[in-house]
């Protein structure tokens, strides 16, 4: 996914392009992990240091609200995002070292369609976050 994307997206919605919203667009789609607005800011600052922390928190809000991003929230008290069009995958979060594992289980995913129509239900989407800590030690 380039850049275009999250500015293509943002566009359809009538959303007015700063040229710091554009580089927060850049760094959102760079980020192959779950960034929270922290680290945002500082991979945007380091692009353009005129980037404040309340201008991420705005712009952050702003494509949350139309649904440009997923927030996430890991447990460890802080809001994690990422774009909202990937494909559909699921977390496993490491207690011990807040690693994010994104992973996809058909048989999950058959599992939560079979429990939903047993209950009378067709299933129109869900979030699967499993907290698990290390069977061993990971060098």
């Amino acid at each position: 996914m380039s850049a275009s994307t999250i500015i293509s997206r943002c566009e359809d919605h009538g959303l007015r392009l700063t040229d710091q919203r554009r580089t927060i667009a850049a760094v959102l789609e760079a980020a192959t992990d779950h960034p929270n607005v922290e680290e945002l800011y500082n991979r945007a600052s380091a692009v353009d240091p005129n980037i404040s922390l309340a201008t991420v928190y705005r712009t952050v809000k702003l494509f949350e609200e139309t649904g440009i991003l997923e927030k996430h929230e890991f447990g460890d008290g802080r809001a994690r995002y990422e774009t909202s069009d990937r494909e559909h995958h699921d977390h496993l979060i490491d207690m011990n070292s807040g690693e994010v594992i994104e992973f996809i289980d058909p048989e999950i995913e058959a599992l939560q369609d079979k429990i939903a129509e047993k209950l009378g239900y067709r299933l129109m989407g869900h979030r699967l976050e499993l907290y698990g800590v290390p069977l061993k030690d990971k060098k």
